[in-house]
């Protein structure tokens, strides 16, 4: 079904659309085109005034043309300063005129819009020899325009590249595409959708203009976009955007067409297209055929996806990858007929023996419901019936399959049954290998690992060894670790800083401050530079303020970076020091990078929180706050940790509600949880477990981790508190649905002991019971406990009777007991010649 805000959105884009296309408007259709467009040529605060008529005002109240240059730099200043989070103004004399005035240069300054379909071969043809951009820098101009869009909008945007002598390429309008559509998706007005909606129709104008082809990665974003929100209308409109400018652009369309009709359950046309494959015998049908087919496998339609596959040719199939989609798809539907008949096509046709190994895989690899081990055993099966030789690149993929699992052993198994076939193996291959050996805590399986790459002759690389080295240092085998860099020497490998901060943080991990410091002057003798992460880890273990200095100070003479990672480092180590001032001059370093000061501010926060400067933690909080950020999880949850202080509730649940992210809200209200218990908040701490429930909503088990380590704070309080653990009790039952664990009610029973509490006792005694728990030695052995603390003796004797004695250890607490209550029962009263105590001894 489409998506509800879908036909209010259809109805308001149709409006605006035929408001624009008329060639001259009548006023109400003006009034309502404006109505959408007005966040791009109003006062709005995020898209600035544009008038393609002012000039640049020249500072004496007249208006006139600026030279380029001059507005190249002084709109430089401004959108340095706008990106660092400043006002677009704040660098501008008061002779200067705002953004939106720098920005009124034209962007081709001999180019006007009614010239602009003359000029746009013109145009595309300066752009191929002007625009030149390496892959290297994408990321950083990916982050640069998102950041100018944010604050500008997207139409400023185009123009600010524009003024800076950087015309606006693909690279860009796909970036503000990204924009238009985030924003669409995360808006609840509909009205806002919309205008995003218009504006990325705004872009795929300007790109035609432009001469630029609208290619798939930059159209079929959108395109998800339309089809996730139902929306029919807009899509066809679009269609035929794309399709006017890029007609080569139609077949990979109909897998767009498909999904859309897919999305909103329209069986008629979905029947529609599949039935027009078999009638079509148009030049295109090929092309069309395996898009519809590749939609289908992605919407796991198994009826028309089995029509279809009776008449595509698998042989003619035009991409590698779309062929794996359909073994993929056929996998998880598991329709091996159509496997076996695909593969037996692919043999006939001699297609590549490797590439036939692969679709196996991702046949084997999709089948629902298999573990690890079965997909290993499926694909070693259907290569033997299907007489297809597994290849190397095959056996590469299972053991990355393995690795995303974890099942490390099973990896390696298949890289002996490679070597045994005489098989190609890679050194990336091992790499994943060595990762999942960290990931799962195995790091001795790299005894075994690096043995096969030596015995395979294999050339391993320095982060093989970095890996490798981190392993052992993980296992506190520094000696192992020490081995490895004498080999790297063995096959001319220089260690780079990054192997010796692997050894240099095992130290420190270790609280062996002499060895790290040790590591630094191997370094210097090995003439290796310490970077960044080196000096992290020295200042995060000085132990003095000159400490701080001297490393600061070699940083900065080493032409080292301060990255925000250093400034974090600072800040701990003052901390952690006492000098809680210097730590907080830190985030005024003029060097601190403006988009990470949050972070930095964030780290400031936990510094503070976890030495006890609650006060000073909060005041840098309200002022993150107030500065319209937001503090980082990790400090939130230290200050719910340390401001633990009776009376603070609202604040706690305050912090809490700042948490989105699943996990860490799942660990703030385990510690809230705590701090009800400890100062007697029921209905709160109920709250929060029933929160908590729906959370792990069937999970069980971690219901009840958190419960007994609510149950054991109950046992550890003092003075004891029994009532809140006991209607605690009853609520988890009653309200919750949940049964106590057996560890719960033993921390329960503790407490009892420890209030002496005989009532009690024998009320929780009954609770395993109910609880459907048999009475073990544990509990025998806390209401023996109980008993004797309360001064029930011939209880005691009954209960103790019942308890086991064949373990050693039980007899020694037995004892232990006796001696804490028996005997001091008796303090200060005659003790008779058959006293009830002479029948407690063992």
């Amino acid at each position: 079904m489409p998506h509800p805000k879908a036909k209010a959105l259809s109805s308001l884009f149709r409006s605006a659309v035929k408001a624009r296309s008329k060639p001259s408007s009548s006023p109400a259709d003006d009034a309502t085109l404006k109505h959408f467009v007005s966040s791009l040529d109003t006062s709005s605060s995020e898209f600035p005034k544009i008038s393609p008529k002012t000039s640049i005002s020249s500072g004496t109240g007249s208006e006139t043309t600026s030279h380029p240059e001059d507005s190249t730099k002084q709109l430089s200043q401004t959108l340095s300063s706008i990106l660092c989070g400043g006002s677009p103004d704040s660098q501008l004399t008061n002779d200067e005129k705002p953004l939106e005035k720098v920005l009124d240069v034209p962007w081709f300054p001999t180019l006007s819009h009614n010239n602009i379909s003359l000029r746009r071969k013109e145009v595309s043809r300066e752009r191929k020899q002007k625009w030149v951009f390496k892959n290297t820098q994408g990321g950083r101009l990916d982050r640069l325009v998102k950041t100018c869009a944010q604050k500008l909008g997207t139409e400023a945007t185009i123009q600010v590249f524009g003024k800076l002598g950087r015309e606006t390429g693909v690279k860009e309008y796909k970036a503000l595409l990204g924009i238009c559509i985030e924003k669409a998706r995360t808006s609840d007005d509909e009205e806002a959708s919309l205008e995003q909606i218009y504006k990325a129709f705004q872009l795929f104008e300007e790109m035609k203009e432009q001469g630029f082809h609208i290619e798939e990665e930059t159209y079929g974003p959108f395109f998800m976009y339309l089809i996730d929100m139902g929306m029919i209308e807009e899509f066809h409109f679009f269609h035929g955007v794309i399709t006017d400018e890029n007609s080569r652009s139609l077949s990979r369309l109909g897998y767009y067409e498909m999904l859309l009709w897919v999305r909103v359950n329209n069986e008629e046309k979905i029947q529609e297209l599949c039935n027009g494959i078999a009638a079509d015998d148009g030049a295109d049908k090929p092309n069309l055929t395996e898009n519809y087919v590749l939609a289908l496998c992605e919407s796991g339609r198994k009826e028309e996806l089995l029509k279809v596959l009776e008449i595509i040719d698998i042989t003619k199939v035009s991409s590698v990858d779309y062929v794996a989609s359909i073994f993929k798809s056929l996998g998880r539907l598991s329709l091996a007929s159509f496997m076996e008949k695909f593969v037996s096509a692919f043999k006939a046709c001699d297609y590549g023996a490797e590439e036939i190994s692969d679709f196996i895989f991702y046949y084997a690899s999709n089948m629902p419901n298999l573990a690890v081990e079965d997909v290993i055993l499926k694909f070693k099966d259907l290569h033997a019936q299907l007489v297809v030789t597994p290849s190397s690149t095959s056996y590469n993929k299972l053991v990355t399959y393995c690795c995303d699992s974890f099942k490390v052993h099973a990896a390696l198994d298949i890289v002996d049954q490679m070597c045994e076939a005489g098989l190609t193996l890679s050194i990336e291959m091992f790499h994943s290998i060595l990762r999942a050996s960290e990931e799962s805590f195995e790091f001795n399986l790299v005894h075994r690992i690096y043995s096969v790459i030596c015995h395979q002759s294999l050339e391993p690389n320095c982060e093989t060894f970095r890996i490798m080295i981190n392993l052992h240092v993980k296992m506190k085998d520094f000696d192992g670790a020490y081995d490895l860099l004498k080999d790297m020497k063995k096959i001319n490998l220089t260690p780079t800083a990054g192997i010796y901060n692997a050894i240099m943080g095992g130290y420190f991990r270790e609280k062996n401050i002499y060895g790290g410091l040790m590591v630094l002057k191997q370094m210097g003798d090995a003439d290796v530079k310490p970077d960044s992460q080196t000096f992290c880890y020295l200042l995060n273990n000085c132990e003095c303020e000159e400490d701080i200095i001297k490393y600061y100070e070699k940083l900065k003479c080493a032409g080292v970076q301060v990255t925000k990672h250093v400034f974090m480092a600072l800040i701990n180590a003052y901390a952690s020091c006492g000098q809680f001032e210097k730590a907080k001059q830190v985030v005024l370093d003029k060097g601190v990078p403006i988009k990470s000061l949050n972070e930095i501010k964030s780290v400031l926060v936990s510094a503070l929180a976890l030495h006890g400067q609650i006060s000073d933690a909060f005041d840098i909080y309200e002022e993150i706050k107030n500065s319209g950020f937001n503090l980082e999880p990790k400090a939130i949850i230290l200050l719910i940790e340390y401001h633990q202080s009776e009376g603070d509730l609202t604040r706690l649940l305050q912090l809490l509600e700042e948490l989105n992210d699943p996990d860490y809200r799942v660990e703030g209200s385990c510690r809230i949880l705590l701090y009800c218990v400890r100062y007697n908040h029921l209905s709160s701490a109920i709250d929060l477990l029933k929160q908590l429930k729906d959370t792990f909503h069937d999970n069980e088990l971690a219901m009840e981790a958190i419960l007994d380590e609510v149950f054991s704070l109950i046992a550890e309080i003092e003075p004891v508190n029994l009532k809140i653990g006991l209607d605690l009790l009853t609520a988890i039952k009653e309200e919750l649905g949940l049964r106590p664990s057996r560890k719960s009610l033993d921390f329960l029973l503790a407490a009892c002991v420890n209030g002496k509490d005989l009532d009690n006792s024998r009320l929780i005694w009954r609770e395993y019971q109910t609880a459907g728990f048999t009475h073990n030695v544990l509990s025998f052995l806390r209401m023996y406990q109980a008993c004797l603390a309360c001064g029930d003796h011939k209880s005691a004797a009954n209960i103790l009777h019942k308890i086991p004695k064949d373990d050693p250890h039980v007899c020694c607490v037995i004892k232990a007991c006796q001696t804490t209550y028996a005997k001091s029962s008796v303090k200060g009263k005659k003790k008779k010649e058959g006293d009830a105590s002479n029948d407690l001894k063992i």
